[in-house]
């Protein structure tokens, strides 16, 4: 999808692919180009489980102290409810991603930055 914006409603990022949505649980492939964040966040029920496809992804979390992964292609990272954080592409190049979220509503409530 080369040249589409993703819009989610919250922020924008090069692409977002639906995969599944069901009442408690949805999944989606991200492409985030090279500076593309999405900025800090939390969801109240539901949890994030990232499966990095291509490229590399960063990922700060705020939980009481900031922490920063960097995750390269094949990595996986669970952010817990409640827990505040950023995800951007800080590489050269793409990065793509699988973004499973629940069991649990979701929600997309922002956070100071």
């Amino acid at each position: 999808m080369d040249g589409v914006r993703g819009e989610t409603g919250h922020y924008q990022v090069k692409s977002v692919e639906p995969v599944l949505k069901g009442a408690d649980v949805q999944a989606r492939i991200f492409t985030l180009a090279p500076g593309d964040v999405i900025p800090w966040h939390f969801h109240r029920h539901c949890a994030d489980y990232y499966f990095v496809l291509a490229g590399d992804l960063t990922i700060v979390t705020r939980s009481p102290a900031e922490t920063t992964a960097s995750l390269a292609s094949g990595a996986r990272f669970t952010i817990q409810p409640k827990t505040q954080h950023l995800i951007a592409n800080r590489a050269e190049r793409d990065c793509r991603f699988l973004l499973v979220q629940g069991v649990g509503a979701y929600d997309w409530v922002k956070a100071p930055g």
